[in-house]
């Protein structure tokens, strides 16, 4: 038995479940961090970016398990689930974390930087093309609406990457290398599902 067998007989025997467990306790500390003033001089500006990059990194992350079933034989396609809604979990706390904590629903405001701050908008767009993929991710949604449909459906997370990627490129203003490395991974990902659809 190879060392990738191994790993995917130990992926059968091991529940999604405690991936939500283990998946929130970063945001509890980072919580945490912020409330006793251990996050530098603007602890909710590292807060919202903090989570928000982790909601892109488990983004990418849900996009990455394909390609590792396809060319490496791991499959982990079992928690990908957990792994989306949890990109859906910090997305939402880092939105949150703007509306409350940063501009504390001052609404004028905020429609301000909606209208005028590009990097904002495609941030919403991104996160309301996720409300309907963190709806659907259970087995009721599935026989509702039907396994192609459901498919189709959450194809939108070939739109939510790119544009969460995006996001996080123009916040930083200047061409920095880490957002980029996250755009160009993202864009990577997508493009490997067009390639393999194409080849089906």
């Amino acid at each position: 038995m190879t060392q990738t067998q191994r790993l995917n007989q130990v992926v059968k025997t091991v529940s999604a479940w405690p991936i939500y467990i283990v998946g929130v306790l970063p945001a509890a500390w980072l919580f945490y961090q912020a409330v006793s003033n251990n996050l530098g001089a603007d602890p909710l500006k590292a807060l919202e970016h903090q989570l928000g990059e982790w909601a892109l990194q488990l983004l990418i992350a849900t996009l990455l398990i394909t390609p590792l079933r396809d060319l490496f034989k791991i499959n982990l396609i079992k928690y990908r689930r957990a792994i989306g809604l949890l990109a859906f979990f910090y997305a939402l706390g880092h939105l949150l974390t703007y509306l409350w904590l940063d501009q504390q629903w001052w609404w004028s405001a905020i429609w301000k930087d909606i209208t005028k701050r590009p990097y904002i908008i495609i941030g919403v767009i991104s996160f309301l093309a996720m409300v309907p993929l963190a709806i659907t991710s259970n087995n009721l949604s599935i026989r509702k609406l039907g396994p192609l449909t459901w498919r189709k459906l959450h194809q939108l997370t070939y739109i939510v990457v790119p544009l969460a990627a995006l996001h996080f490129v123009l916040l930083k203003k200047t061409w920095q290398l880490e957002p980029i490395l996250y755009l160009g991974v993202g864009l990577l990902l997508v493009g490997y599902r067009f390639w393999r659809k194409r080849l089906a």
